[in-house]
């Protein structure tokens, strides 16, 4: 992916949500991959697909709550409930993502749409869907390999929201202020663009004095790798972290509070985990970064449907951007808009979009800094 400049992003934001939203309203109106405008016959006969579905983890909670119960709604409202999800969780280990890959080769579904683990270990078993003549969608990761399509977030554009929502909060002497970075997965391409678009705010604009990667996305690692940083840098040092996800940010708050800091520092995260709300809710996560799960799972869902159905019309109108990946140029990918979320925007963000109700944040342990945001209700 190119850089590009704040302006250029927004405005390229905007456009993907247009495009995106258009698509999934042609398709639920039956503009696009409706029966009515195919034979009865053939359109019949595409509605008996089966989706593959692989996700990577069950420690990112977004996966279990939100994606998988959206895609397998969608499809089965694509395919009037005659769509089968085939659905698999990797608990985060590659080996077994390739095995239920191979699974799902062996079972002849029609399509897969795949979260990697390791985008490169992958790769073997997108060549063995290929010459199975099973297309391949990746799903919120990038993968390597012949894929035929890419839904996910702007990701380079997700480090950018995080970065510049640090250097804000830390005001006009961000320069002399010291920032650990606890960074995701080496293996997830993910990891790559979030950690550029973060260093495109941060680089120059602060001091920043530890730079960890976190094996897995695993909490409990960036735990550690925050006692390290807190014993090289001094507990009271540390002026900011840049956590890449929300799981990580609760282990890193943690850490900090253990350490004695009484006025915690902010701390970035990704996600929208509810547990993350609610922190940004009581002041102690100065932000995440809210990804729409409903847009993304159902602009894959519609995408997987499209490939099956051989409607490239419907499939061109989903995905308007090109991506690259280390082994294939020129992938038509769909990326969905991202928002960074504050105590300022929660009613319009999260609640509005019915991820979470104002009870389910706002908990007795939450009431009154619910009420001091005017959350309520």
């Amino acid at each position: 992916m190119k850089p590009r400049t704040t302006a250029a992003a927004a405005r390229r934001c905007a456009l993907l949500l247009t495009a995106s939203l258009t698509a999934l309203s042609l398709t639920a109106c039956g503009a696009l991959g409706s029966g009515d405008n195919d034979d009865s016959a053939d359109a019949r006969a595409d509605y008996d697909i089966t989706v593959g579905l692989l996700l990577p983890d069950r420690d990112t909670a977004r996966f279990e709550q939100f994606d998988y119960p959206l895609i397998k709604e969608r499809i089965a409202s694509q395919t009037n409930k005659q769509g089968e999800v085939v659905y698999a969780n990797a608990d985060g280990s590659k080996e077994k993502q390739s095995e239920q890959f191979r699974q799902m080769i062996g079972r002849k579904v029609d399509v897969i749409l795949v979260d990697a683990v390791d985008a490169s270990a992958v790769a073997p078993d997108v060549r063995l869907a290929k010459r199975a003549g099973i297309p391949v969608i990746a799903y919120d990761r990038l993968a390597e390999g012949p894929i035929d399509a890419y839904v996910s977030h702007d990701n380079e554009l997700v480090g950018q929201v995080q970065g510049r929502a640090l250097v804000n909060a830390l005001g006009e002497k961000a320069q002399n202020k010291k920032v650990v970075m606890m960074n995701g997965e080496p293996a997830d391409p993910n990891t790559a663009l979030f950690k550029k678009g973060a260093l495109g705010e941060l680089d120059g604009a602060v001091d920043i004095v530890a730079s960890y990667d976190t094996r897995k996305w695993l909490p409990e690692v960036a735990a550690e790798n925050m006692r390290k940083a807190l014993k090289k840098v001094g507990a009271g040092n540390v002026a900011a972290v840049y956590s890449a996800n929300d799981g990580m940010a609760g282990a890193v708050i943690e850490e900090l509070q253990q350490a004695g800091v009484g006025e915690l520092p902010p701390v970035t995260g990704q996600d929208a985990d509810l547990e993350a709300v609610r922190r940004v809710v009581s002041g102690t996560q100065y932000m995440t970064v809210y990804k729409s799960f409903l847009l993304e799972a159902t602009g894959a869902a519609d995408m997987a449907v499209a490939k099956v159905q051989d409607r490239a019309i419907q499939f061109d109108a989903l995905a308007q951007d090109v991506i690259d990946s280390r082994s294939r140029k020129g992938i038509p990918a769909m990326l969905v808009p991202v928002v960074a979320l504050t105590r300022e925007n929660i009613e319009d963000t999260v609640i509005a979009d019915g991820v979470y109700t104002v009870k389910e944040i706002c908990t007795p342990a939450h009431a009154d800094d619910c009420a001091e945001i005017g959350l309520t209700g």
